[in-house]
């Protein structure tokens, strides 16, 4: 088995650095184009089922990437990215940064001890989802010899590594966050799974401007 893993494309609130999490905003025109180039370059990709975030960003990537093959996308909120609640649409960049809770920086920072605000979403909650989703999917025998594609988010991606490449939750972020339209490959032997690439992108990365999500 062959998992590929993406991180959707570029839209306008990755450009602003503002927070996306659970708000469904769909990709820009950089966005669309980037996925264009990476669906180019992985073509020859014999990709049997695509799963994706039902958020619209995911979804229209997980679509550019399909192509003409006539193969399912498939939606599971498991893939959905991290929620930051109320915090949602504020600028989490230097300049102008508006989060009102100046701990708020640990998620980036000392993810170990980031605390959610109220309706948000603790780290270790989504690795729980994203491990139990990447789990079901080794374990199921019917995926043996398939190559899959799950089109996620940027905490999401990492979550979905998580179980595969950190022993702590300190290291969450390790290796930084993955660009739009990175791609990630996990190879599955006898039920090991190994990272065999991370956050690779096949497009020019001036191209590539956004902060988080």
């Amino acid at each position: 088995m062959e998992i590929y893993i993406i991180r959707h494309g570029e839209t306008d609130w990755n450009r602003k650095h503002l927070l996306q999490g659970a708000t469904d905003i769909p990709l820009n025109q950089n966005g669309i184009d980037v996925a264009r180039l990476t669906a180019e370059a992985l073509k020859d990709v014999p990709f049997d089922v695509i799963y994706t975030s039902p958020l619209k960003r995911a979804v229209q990537t997980a679509e550019i990437l399909r192509g003409d093959r006539d193969i399912p996308v498939i939606r599971d909120n498991r893939l959905k990215e991290i929620s930051f609640g109320p915090y949602e649409g504020l600028c989490c960049a230097r300049e102008g940064y508006s989060i009102p809770d100046p701990e708020f920086v640990n998620f980036f920072q000392d993810p170990a001890h980031y605390n959610p605000p109220e309706g948000g979403e603790s780290i270790a909650e989504l690795c729980v989802r994203t491990t139990d989703f990447l789990t079901e999917l080794i374990e199921n025998p019917e995926n043996r010899d398939k190559t899959i594609l799950l089109s996620g988010h940027g905490a999401c991606v990492k979550g979905l590594l998580s179980s595969l490449t950190i022993a702590d939750l300190k290291d969450f972020w390790k290796g930084g966050v993955h660009k739009n339209c990175g791609v990630s490959i996990v190879e599955v032997k006898d039920g090991k799974a190994e990272v065999l690439q991370e956050n690779v992108i096949y497009y020019d990365e001036k191209k590539s401007t956004s902060l988080f999500e």
